[in-house]
């Protein structure tokens, strides 16, 4: 089973929804973690949006790229420049990913204007996660 690694700055927002869109589409057939080169808890309104189209990741933890030092990798993909520039050295033969996404937690303005800054970078994160699980997992 293929192992995939999505990193991003603080595991908070964009990696997580990555992570719950792979294990969506590859049901199954892959495994999926996310971490940060920091941790800043799951943004509760990354686990609102999600839950909109259906994926529950409010069981989802925030943690440390370290966490998974042992774990032999086949693709680790980046979903900002931060987490690309400082993202660890591997000791495997991952092949490397990167897409910087907008970051939906710096959205600013009203309630609905914020949830839907959201709600536009989860359709773009699900876009990326479908294709990637349509050429490199199934």
């Amino acid at each position: 089973m293929k192992k995939i690694l999505v990193l991003c700055t603080g595991n908070s927002c964009r990696s997580q929804i990555a992570e719950g869109y792979l294990r969506h589409f590859a049901n199954g057939k892959a495994e999926v973690y996310s971490a940060g080169v920091e941790t800043h808890g799951v943004n509760p309104r990354a686990i609102a949006t999600m839950k909109e189209d259906g994926i529950d990741i409010s069981q989802h933890t925030s943690n440390n790229v370290n966490e998974y030092r042992n774990i032999d990798f086949e693709y680790v993909i980046t979903v900002c420049d931060n987490a690309k520039e400082r993202c660890p050295y591997f000791p495997s033969k991952a092949q490397q990913f990167h897409h910087n996404f907008p970051d939906p937690a710096k959205a600013t303005g009203t309630e609905a204007e914020i949830r839907e800054q959201f709600r536009k970078v989860r359709e773009m994160i699900k876009e990326y996660c479908k294709d990637f699980v349509l050429r490199y997992v199934l």
